[in-house]
C-alpha cells in the first residue's frame, strides 16, 4: 500500500491550483474532474476503495465515494469540490495559488471547502492500517455552488450509506444542526404590446406585474407572521425580489415582464407547499389583467434541514467542540445526506464570512483542532 500521500497543506495547495468553478452561467462553469483525480490518487494510496460516479446530465462532472473498511454503519466526511466564480483583480494574490501570510492560507476554496477535504484525508491517514469495525467514507461532490446536481445524483442512487455524516462547510468548527431552505423562483408575464396612446390596444405586462408584486408582498408578510423559529438570527422565512426585466420603450405598452425572487423557508415548511400557495395566489391575475402568467422554478431548490438536538451526532459534536449547536441561513447538502438515512450535521473549519469573497482564507489555527475532532469522530464511529 502506497504511503506517498502529501501532507495536508501540500494537498490543499494542489486542490487550489485545480480550478473547479461551478456556475449557472455557462461561460464560467468548469469541470471538477482534476480535483476528483487528485482525491482519487491520494485516497487510493491510503487503501480506500474509490468509486468515481459521473453526474448524469452533466458534462465533465463527477462525485467520488471513497471507502475504507466495509460493512454497515460508519461515518461519512463530505465536502464539495467546486467553488464559486471569482474576480482575480480584486485579490491581493492569485486565487488559484495558495499563499500563506498573517497566519492564514489564502486561495479560492481554502475554506469553502477544499480545505476540509484535505484535512479529512489527513485525519484518515492515522486509520489506514487499523482494522475498522465500520467503514470510513470520504465523499466529494460536484456542483454544490450551483445546482446541487452531485448531491441529487447521490440521493437518486441511494448512496453512500452510513450511520452518520459530517458536511465540512465552514462553520468555525461549530456544529450546525439546522438551516433554512433555498428556492429561486420566477414569474413571467406575456402581455400584448401596442401604442401607448391607447391602452385598449394591448395588455400591459408591467401592470400585471404590479399586481404580482402586491400579492407576493402580502404573502411574504403572512409567512413572517405565521412562521417563526427563534434558533435563527433572522427568525422568519424571507422572500427577496432579486431582479425584474420588462418592456422596451416608454411609448409602447409593455408586452413582456419577468420577475426573479428567492424564498428561504424554515425547517418544517415544504417547497412544494410554498410553490402551490404562490401559484394559487398568482394565476388568477392572468385573467384579471388579460395576460398569460407563468410561475416556475429556476432550480429544484434546497430543502430546509433540521437534526433534532437529542440525537447522537449532535450531542457528540457539542461535547467535542464545546459549542452548542446552531442554526444558519445558508443552504448545504445536508438534507440530501439526511434523506439517505444518516445522522447528519454541518461542521467544518473556516468562517462562512470568508466564503465567496476576494482573499478567501483558512486560518492556520483552525487546522489542528479540525484534525483532532475528525480523528475523535472516526474513532467513535469506525473503531
Amino acid at each position: 500500500m502506497s504511503r506517498t500521500t502529501p501532507n495536508a497543506l501540500a494537498m490543499l495547495r494542489e486542490l487550489i491550483a485545480a480550478p473547479s468553478i461551478s456556475s449557472t452561467t455557462p461561460q464560467w462553469d468548469q469541470s471538477n474532474l482534476a480535483v476528483i483525480e487528485h482525491l482519487h490518487t491520494w485516497l487510493d494510496g491510503l487503501g480506500f476503495n474509490c468509486e468515481v460516479m459521473p453526474v448524469p446530465g452533466e458534462k465533465n462532472k463527477a462525485n467520488l465515494i471513497a471507502t475504507l473498511g466495509s460493512g454497515s454503519g460508519g461515518l461519512v466526511l463530505s465536502g464539495h469540490t467546486d467553488t464559486v466564480p471569482c474576480d482575480p483583480e480584486l485579490w491581493l494574490s492569485d486565487p488559484f495559488r495558495m499563499v500563506e501570510r498573517d497566519q492564514r492560507l489564502y486561495g479560492l476554496g481554502t475554506c469553502d471547502m477544499k480545505g476540509f477535504l484535505a484535512l479529512a484525508i489527513e485525519a484518515a491517514k492515522e486509520f489506514a492500517d487499523q482494522p475498522l469495525k465500520q467503514p470510513l467514507i470520504i465523499l466529494a461532490t460536484a456542483d454544490e455552488e450551483s445546482s446541487m446536481s452531485g448531491a441529487r445524483a447521490l440521493a437518486e442512487a441511494g448512496k453512500p450509506k452510513a450511520r452518520a455524516a459530517i458536511i465540512g462547510e465552514p462553520s468555525s468548527l461549530r456544529p450546525v444542526r439546522m438551516h433554512k431552505g433555498m428556492m429561486m423562483e420566477a414569474v413571467r408575464i406575456e402581455g400584448r404590446a401596442g401604442h401607448s396612446s391607447d391602452p385598449s390596444l394591448g395588455a400591459n405586462a408591467l401592470d400585471a406585474m404590479h399586481g404580482v408584486l402586491n400579492e407576493l408582498s402580502a404573502f411574504r408578510q403572512e409567512l413572517k407572521e405565521r412562521h417563526r423559529n427563534s434558533h435563527f438570527r433572522v427568525d422568519y422565512p424571507t422572500m427577496n425580489f432579486g431582479c425584474i426585466h420588462g418592456g422596451d420603450n416608454p411609448n409602447r405598452i409593455c408586452g413582456q415582464c419577468e420577475l426573479e425572487f428567492d424564498l428561504r423557508p424554515l425547517p418544517g415548511m415544504t417547497m412544494e407547499g410554498l410553490r402551490d400557495a404562490i401559484s394559487e395566489r398568482l394565476l388568477p391575475l392572468g385573467e384579471r389583467f388579460g395576460v398569460k402568467l407563468e410561475a416556475r422554478s429556476l432550480f429544484p431548490g434546497i430543502p430546509p434541514f433540521e437534526n433534532p438536538e437529542t440525537q447522537g451526532l449532535v450531542a457528540l459534536a457539542e461535547k467535542l467542540t464545546g459549542h452548542t449547536s446552531e442554526a444558519v441561513a445558508f443552504g448545504t447538502e445536508a438534507p440530501f445526506l439526511q434523506g439517505l438515512g444518516m445522522d447528519t450535521i454541518v461542521m467544518g473549519p473556516g468562517s462562512i464570512d470568508q466564503a465567496h469573497q476576494p482573499d478567501e482564507f483558512l486560518a492556520l489555527d483552525q487546522i489542528q483542532p479540525t484534525l483532532d475532532i475528525l480523528k475523535q469522530m472516526i474513532t467513535r464511529y469506525c473503531l
